[in-house]
């Protein structure tokens, strides 16, 4: 019924609707004023990406209004009727006033802010004006100065507002009292339930709750992603978050003396068209891998991959090999764009969104086509959004599998044998050249193989060994289906592993047994073979791959040229709050920024004597390199100084 212009509605719960819909509509509006003060940053977004991004909006908003009116969600909720009490309503109707105005007014100040940053705003911006004095002073000129942006803003506030106090729930009188209350119980875990998905951006299992680096999934161009995510998400996503502190250990001068990620090539021949393959394999550690471990066992250890035991034979690999971090979504950033994780993931960290160079988007230069695989469902850890961000062109999921049910493995996605012959059969069609990225999925918790090959390969001490034998003949049959191929022997393949995962020998219980992976290059009918005596790890893959095509243009990667006999040999990574360093045969161990163990892990296989104290020169020189790594991530992470400007 109406009266005075406002609606009365009997059920709490379409009063509930109505404005959540409402809220919704107001920051999609935001987001079309967002883009509209803002259109010249984003060039090529044109009207069908403009709907994609708008699309995509939507579940970033969705996500923002649950955490943010999540008072107001349960003030409806209660199965209580003092829902409809005139004072109660008047409360929970401007606690939903207020938390619109607050998401209104952030996405408002980041229509000016976005063109200083080149991203939206997260919750360091809090950290960046803590000490200004004059921060009211400020805020007033701002208002003042970008007149048009507040104008737009209080427009959108009061619409809402206005709007929102169209409706006003009244108390209904049910005939039967035991089915109304009933129904009002049973309603609340409804609700819960689909404030959860709304939350987490869905239900899957294997799909982390949405992050912002998740928006790249709904443009062509990374750069685009402001559009897609909304600063009251962003802010949220990243608060409590570790920052990154910006140190100043060294001058600039002598920093970059000591390290520097900026790579201005100086190629010695033309650029070589070589098709890139890399294999990310879940889960394989050196410890598995016969090859690796032909010194353990007194040479009778074959581990469990004979075929890529052959394979590396073959090519060529590196006497120490590592990943720059223990999780998968650390590995993707190292490997496809040579960001490492020092303590928090890149994907999930405050600065997701910022521009970087990925080895597809530099390849793209060059006239690559380029392509991920990934055996999962579609957004599963973020890697659809990473791989967007990073450059690739098209993304294959689950989804994009002909028989996804027949070939799925019940928990995290598609058995590898049927997935890497779909690799194998995309690969067959792609223009060359192309860069193609395919991560397994096999050998990940709960370390499961197809029924038809139960008890087909060696159980192992630990359940992950019969699966990594799965995983390795499914490599062998993708092998066996792409060797004869007229492309396959200009192709450059490089295997390696995300992380590694059950620790089975005492050999592999350090520091340097947690992280060893293999890193290796195989090109048929080449000379890539042997074991160099060098540091591989992750984030050397990109600039490795570029050197080895004489790519000539510069480019930010923190990692080192592998073919490049004149570069460092050195890796790091984090543990928590712990940082490592190896280089020259010795671990260095720092703990808020102090050294607490030097460890020659050569001569000292358990890691059982520390050196801290014995070797000061040595000591001194890796504190300055880990230092000088520390120092220049952050830096450009916090200034968004990741592609060369």
């Amino acid at each position: 019924m109406k009266r005075q212009g406002i609606l009365k509605i009997k059920s709490i719960h379409a009063v509930l609707i109505y404005r959540f819909m409402l809220l919704m509509l107001m920051l999609t509006l935001s987001r079309i004023g967002f883009y509209a003060f803002n259109h010249s940053m984003f060039p090529d977004l044109n009207f069908a990406e403009m709907i994609k991004a708008l699309r995509g909006g939507i579940v970033f908003d969705l996500s923002a209004s649950v955490y943010y009116g999540m008072l107001f969600i349960l003030l409806h909720s209660l199965p209580f009727d003092i829902r409809y009490n005139r004072i109660y309503e008047a409360v929970s109707r401007w606690i939903f006033f207020i938390t619109g105005f607050i998401m209104l007014a952030m996405n408002g100040c980041d229509y000016v802010y976005y063109r200083f940053l080149g991203k939206r705003a997260t919750a360091d911006v809090f950290g960046a004006f803590s000490n200004e004095s004059n921060l009211v002073k400020l805020f007033f000129r701002f208002m003042a100065d970008y007149w048009y942006v507040t104008l737009f803003t209080v427009s959108l506030i009061a619409l809402f507002v206005w709007l929102g106090n169209k409706v006003r729930p009244v108390k209904p009188h049910p005939s039967g009292k035991l089915v109304y209350h009933s129904v009002n119980l049973l309603t609340l875990p409804v609700i819960i339930f689909l404030v959860i998905g709304a939350a987490r951006g869905g239900y899957k299992h294997s799909t982390r709750p949405i992050t912002i680096s998740n928006a790249a999934r709904y443009v062509s161009n990374p750069q685009n992603v402001g559009v897609v995510l909304n600063t009251p998400f962003s802010i949220l996503r990243t608060w409590g978050k570790k920052e990154l502190i910006r140190y100043e250990f060294f001058k600039e001068e002598d920093l970059r003396k000591i390290y520097d990620p900026h790579y201005k090539p100086t190629p010695a021949g033309e650029f070589r068209k070589l098709n890139v393959v890399i294999l990310i394999l879940e889960s394989f550690g050196r410890e598995y891998i016969g090859f690796y471990n032909r010194d353990k066992a007194s040479g009778e250890y074959n581990g469990y991959t004979p075929f890529l035991d052959s394979l590396l034979s073959e090519s060529l690999t590196f006497d120490v090999s590592l990943a720059n971090g223990n999780k998968s979504i650390d590995a993707m950033p190292s490997i496809i764009a040579s960001l490492p994780s020092l303590q928090t993931p890149y994907i999930i960290s405050h600065y997701a969104n910022n521009t970087i160079n990925g080895l597809p988007s530099l390849l793209k230069k060059k006239g690559y086509y380029t392509a991920f695989f990934h055996g999962a469902p579609n957004g599963s850890m973020g890697f659809d959004a990473f791989a967007r961000m990073a450059g690739f062109d098209d993304y294959f999921g689950k989804n994009e599998y002909p028989d996804g049910k027949e070939d799925f493995d019940g928990m995290w996605g598609l058995w590898d044998e049927p997935f890497l012959q779909f690799f194998a059969e995309k690969l067959n069609r792609f223009r060359q050249p192309f860069l193609a990225t395919v991560f397994t999925i096999s050998s990940h918790h709960p370390f499961e193989v197809p029924a038809k090959y139960k008890g087909k390969f060696p159980e192992g001490p630990a359940p992950i060994c019969k699966t990594i034998g799965y995983s390795d003949y499914a490599l062998r049959r993708f092998f066996d289906a792409v060797k004869d191929k007229p492309w396959f022997d200009s192709t450059l393949f490089v295997i390696t592993a995300d992380h590694t995962n059950e620790i089975i020998s005492k050999e592999y219980q350090t520091t340097l047994g947690h992280f060893s992976v293999p890193v290796a290059f195989f090109m048929n009918r080449s000379k890539l073979r042997g074991t160099k005596e060098r540091i591989a790890q992750q984030i050397d893959i990109m600039p490795s791959v570029l050197g080895f095509l004489n790519f000539d243009r510069e480019f930010i990667a923190f990692g080192n040229n592998l073919f490049d006999n004149n570069s460092e040999s050195f890796a790091f990574n984090t543990i928590g709050s712990n940082y490592y360093l190896f280089m020259d045969d010795h671990l260095l161990e720092m703990i808020e920024n102090k050294s607490t163990r030097l460890i020659n892990y050569k001569t000292d296989r358990y890691f059982e004597n520390n050196l801290v104290e014995e070797l000061p020169e040595l000591r001194q020189r890796m504190e300055d390199k880990l230092r000088a790594v520390i120092q220049t991530y952050n830096r450009r992470l916090l200034d968004n100084d990741l592609v060369v400007k």
